[in-house]
């Protein structure tokens, strides 16, 4: 998978009008930069893959992909089941619709049944925890209470394969000891799990297996306290 660099013109309206009379000139094609490439790996019901490498490995890109987010420049993706993304809090929010619409919304652009969203409501409220603010728009929240709603939208409408990525700074502590023990639920019912995390003990308590990716290429797959030493060690 590639990202662009940067555009291959100026889309500026100075630009513009300068390269319609003939004082401008289109800037030269730039190259893109490689989120990760050859990675190749399988997973069937019932693992707990953690994703770990430095900043800029290649993992939540992997994971976004895998979720269908960003489309990749080669290769093939296979997925058996519904995917279920816990990414950053803000990730398909509408600002102006209140929570409680905004569960709904979310919901539904996970695949959900509307019957089985509307069931859940009230569970995702209640853990959520942000009172009266549910039946308001979303742009009056605070960071922490739209960390606590997008966790608890995740964390009650679960899919067959589940992408975790770094979700634990959600709220304030009593709010993480909720979402911790939630999680260990949550893990507990998935089918598939992918945890993307820098908390290597909590990878190793969450995971039997682990990808270590470096500079978007992986660099090993295996048992999580093997792959976890292995990295480690790289870093020292």
């Amino acid at each position: 998978m590639q990202y662009p660099i940067g555009p291959h013109i100026s889309s500026s309206i100075k630009g513009t009008l300068l390269r319609l009379v003939g004082r401008g000139e289109a800037k030269p094609a730039r190259e893109y930069v490689t989120a990760f490439e050859d990675v190749s790996f399988s997973a069937r019901v019932g693992d707990r893959l953690g994703v770990i490498g430095r900043n800029g490995a290649g993992k939540s890109s992997l994971l976004r992909a895998l979720a269908g987010i960003y489309p990749l420049r080669s290769g093939t993706i296979r997925v058996g089941g519904r995917v279920q993304g816990m990414f950053e809090t803000g990730l398909g929010f509408e600002s102006e619709a209140t929570g409680r619409e905004n569960i709904a919304y979310r919901g539904l652009v996970l695949g959900m049944d509307r019957d089985l969203v509307a069931k859940r409501e009230a569970d995702i409220v209640r853990f959520a925890d942000i009172g009266e603010f549910i039946d308001l728009p979303m742009r009056m929240y605070s960071a922490g209470m739209s960390s606590r709603l997008a966790f608890a939208i995740a964390a009650f409408l679960q899919g067959d394969i589940l992408l975790i990525d770094e979700v634990f700074g959600a709220g304030d502590a009593e709010f993480q000891v909720r979402a911790l023990a939630r999680m260990r639920e949550i893990v507990d019912n998935a089918g598939l799990v992918l945890f993307v995390s820098h908390d290597l003990p909590l990878i190793e308590k969450f995971c039997n297996r682990v990808l270590w990716l470096d500079r978007g290429r992986l660099v090993k797959d295996g048992p999580a306290v093997e792959v976890k030493d292995a990295y480690l060690s790289s870093l020292r």
